[in-house]
């Protein structure tokens, strides 16, 4: 019999060895991405406190009037963009990315590339 492989089993090995080196700092806190077959999630964390100091996702109302008419990658750039704008608000301008164990490609690069966009440097 042929196992079949957890895709999200893998991708949480993954993210797991990924955050053994990457870690947020008041400095230069992590923007972390979440993916789900719907809608994708970006939060800005400062690993030593503990908090949460942006967070923008597709679920939001104001986001989600805007993005009605646009495919998976143009929302999650646009979700990179609002990322950006709310951490150059809160003075934030550089940050390391964790990409959650995904790959670096589609949805997640779009994110990423809309934060760059906004201004954000990592």
């Amino acid at each position: 019999m042929i196992k079949k492989v957890n895709k999200n089993e893998t991708r949480t090995k993954r993210h797991v060895r990924l955050r053994h080196d990457l870690s947020g700092t008041a400095a230069r806190p992590r923007l972390c991405v979440y993916k789900s077959l719907k809608h994708i999630y970006a939060q800005i964390i400062d690993d030593e406190n503990g908090t949460t100091l942006a967070a923008c996702n597709t679920t939001q109302k104001e986001v989600a009037d805007k993005i009605k008419n646009m495919t998976n990658k143009e929302q999650a750039h646009f979700v990179g963009e609002q990322i950006g704008k709310l951490a150059l608000k809160k003075k934030i301008k550089t940050v390391v990315f964790d990409r959650g164990g995904y790959l670096y490609t589609g949805r997640v690069k779009e994110l990423a590339d809309g934060a760059r966009a906004a201004g954000l440097e990592f």
